[in-house]
């Protein structure tokens, strides 16, 4: 069922089995795979914050002035809550930040398990927040700010969108994600979904217990907080900000991605929703496959319709 494009996908990110204490040897693999690439489009600048548990990095993509545009994307990477970093994923960023002509934040939040939840989700509240105070400094309005990432960083960034509606801001004008890893019950013996043909590569349902299971910690998912920890068990959805969400007919997320969308409608809330067929996780690094190139269109024509 592999779109043959993506097929080269699989032996550049071979599907492995790992435990918890195997963290450590599965963020070189991560690392190494990004040591060869050549630069970004845009180098970008970094700034560090005070976070809430300390200092917070942020990688910014200036686009160049003849590009720019008047508005902010805040990017959260991916990486299953327990590895990757801003640091060294930044072609996806820096190209939504070349093509667009946004000004485009990468957070450089705290990884599980060493920082369950909430830690992971304050990092990246803080960093919109501090995105929005710097409006006027970037020349921006606040009004025109949105929020984007892949698989986990999509799902941190869900679960951001969540915090901020029930804070009482800052205000969204729209969130992006990208097969976003939102149901911590997916691949456990509580999954909703049944898809026999979904989670064979790349992030499997043993891959995705195992991230979950380091973000979780000790927390019990049973409070208010519920929603920010796994977006899928938010109670409620409305209110939430017009949500753009592509994933891939082979992704584990398919299901959930789906049925997230199918709630946001429900809630009264704009969805644009991609299934590109063929595509499994991560399937945009084959950034010449025709599946990927829709994938772009879309997601860029998204953000220039919303922001």
């Amino acid at each position: 069922l592999v779109d043959p494009e993506i097929l080269p996908l699989l032996e550049l990110m071979p599907t492995r089995s790992f435990v918890l204490e195997d963290i450590p040897t599965v963020r070189q693999l991560s690392e190494d795979r990004f040591a060869f690439l050549d630069p970004p489009p845009i180098v970008p600048a970094k700034v560090v914050i005070d976070g809430p548990g300390g200092a917070l990095g942020l990688y910014l993509y200036h686009p160049p002035e003849s590009r720019r545009q008047a508005c902010a994307l805040l990017h959260v990477h991916g990486g299953g809550m327990f590895m990757g970093s801003a640091r060294t994923m930044q072609h996806g960023p820096s190209a939504v930040a070349a093509a667009t002509g946004a000004l485009v934040a990468s957070v450089e939040y705290r990884l599980a398990p060493e920082h369950p939840f909430p830690a992971p989700q304050d990092d990246c509240y803080a960093a919109l927040q501090w995105l929005m105070q710097s409006a006027e400094r970037f020349n921006f309005p606040a009004d025109r700010v949105g929020i984007m990432g892949e698989s986990a960083g999509g799902g941190l960034a869900a679960a951001v969108a969540l915090m901020a509606r029930d804070r009482g801001g800052p205000k969204l004008a729209a969130q992006f994600l990208t097969y976003p890893m939102l149901d911590y019950r997916t691949g456990s013996d509580a999954c909703p979904y049944a898809n026999p043909n979904t989670g064979e590569f790349v992030w499997t349902r043993q891959a995705n217990r195992v991230g979950w299971a380091a973000l979780r910690g000790d927390y019990t998912p049973g409070d208010h907080r519920k929603g920010w920890f796994s977006p899928a068990l938010a109670e409620s959805l409305a209110g939430l900000p017009p949500t753009w969400i592509g994933t891939g007919s082979l992704d584990l997320f398919f299901d959930e991605n789906l049925d997230f969308a199918r709630r946001l409608t429900g809630a009264g809330v704009p969805v644009e929703l991609h299934s590109y067929p063929g595509a499994v996780h991560a399937f945009n690094a084959m950034s010449e496959a025709g599946v990927t190139q829709a994938y772009a269109r879309d997601l860029l024509g998204a953000i220039a319709r919303w922001l």
